[in-house]
């Protein structure tokens, strides 16, 4: 017998069953997804409702779908501000919408937690009916096969760049050094150098190594990186520490340091194939130190671990010239009203194809030697 039912927390969920489901990766195991609930980052409070969907067959839990009902576009980071701002000139509401995401953060994974296509689908087909008494539904960062399932379901695509760095199996950094061009090896030794001659060093920390008083600082510094864009930051250092409590093998922090006081650092999450760039942040600007945490430090970490990529994050073209390449982000996208899911779909069509030609065009000015050579993918 099979049931579909929507539920407003993690707290009933078993999180065996849950991750049995979810795989590896950080974002969207039970661990995460409690914390950003249970701290209030991702909260009625805060533009996020959550209503998650679980489907059970006899008892046992066969899929699941993290869906959020939004009072605003932030923290997705896929941009849909122009489509919000025709729906209010026209009259209609484009707030709440629906949205299959994990909050504040672009990585690309699963999203439409299912034991067998079939569940999938189901999942897919009820929150299409929930969405019908919103404005939309907009499944950000999934997975391609998962892509190819809500394609099916009649939600248009829609496709956002990022930049990663793949490990071809480098020995250690030097190996990837010699791959870019002359003038980028040069600039990123440069650079490096500076960051040194400046006093600064750095160090990793993993795990259960990450302490009371280093998730202070960090977040001393996340909170600096909002602030310096006029903004406000999204977690909280209570939600920070709860992850280092429940998911501390998932998590690693690069720490800048001078004349012996910690000045930055960098927060990363990974699994068994990857790296995650996520959040950072300084007290004290030292020129070019964002790249060194930022890039060449995860770059490096990455290689010495055997790990296949590293996720440099959404947007910044700067990242190309540092040996991260572009990469092709997937959402699908479903409008209740017809006349704007025409609209919609004629854009994204347009959109399309200027997205394929701007990876072209990066493409073209790959750092590495040989076209094409360190592609991400």
């Amino acid at each position: 017998m099979e049931s579909i039912r929507e539920v407003s927390s993690l707290a009933e969920v078993d999180p065996v069953e849950w991750n049995a489901l979810a795989g590896e990766q950080p974002f969207v195991r039970h661990e995460f997804l409690s914390s950003l609930l249970e701290t209030g980052c991702a909260s009625p409070r805060t533009g996020w409702r959550p209503r998650f969907l679980l489907l059970r067959r006899s008892g046992a839990l066969a899929g699941a779908m993290p869906l959020f009902e939004k009072s605003h576009s932030y923290g997705e980071y896929v941009f849909d501000w122009a489509w919000a701002d025709a729906y209010e000139r026209h009259g209609h509401a484009y707030y709440p919408k629906l949205v299959g995401a994990v909050p504040f953060t672009p990585v690309q994974g699963t999203r439409v937690l299912a034991a067998d296509a079939a569940a999938r689908t189901a999942l897919v087909r009820v929150a299409l009916g929930l969405a019908r008494e919103l404005s939309s539904l907009h499944v950000l960062f999934p997975r391609e096969d998962e892509m190819a399932a809500l394609l099916e379901c009649g939600l248009l695509a829609r496709r956002t760049v990022q930049f990663h760095s793949r490990n071809e199996a480098y020995a250690d950094f030097e190996p990837f050094l010699a791959r870019l061009s002359h003038a980028r090896r040069k600039n990123i030794r440069q650079e490096r150098r500076k960051v040194r001659s400046a006093g600064v060093s750095l160090r990793w920390l993993e795990g259960e190594a990450i302490g009371p008083a280093h998730w202070a600082f960090f977040h001393r510094c996340y909170r600096n990186t909002y602030r310096a864009h006029h903004s406000s930051p999204y977690l909280s250092l209570e939600f920070f520490e709860r992850l280092g409590r429940l998911m501390p093998q998932c998590l690693a922090l690069v720490l800048a340091e001078q004349e012996g006081q910690p000045i930055a650092s960098a927060l990363f999450l990974r699994d068994s194939t990857r790296l995650y760039g996520r959040y950072w942040g300084c007290v004290r600007h030292v020129p070019l130190l964002h790249f060194e945490c930022c890039y060449y430090q995860p770059i490096e970490y990455a290689i010495a671990r055997r790990l296949a990529a590293f996720e440099g994050g959404a947007q910044g073209e700067h990242k190309l010239f540092r040996g991260l390449m572009p990469v092709e982000m997937p959402s699908a996208h479903w409008l209740a009203h017809p006349a704007f899911a025409r609209a919609v779909e004629d854009f994204l069509r347009r959109e399309g194809a200027g997205i394929a030609r701007y990876v072209d065009e990066l493409c073209e000015h790959s750092p590495f030697r040989n076209a094409g050579g360190g592609h991400a993918s």
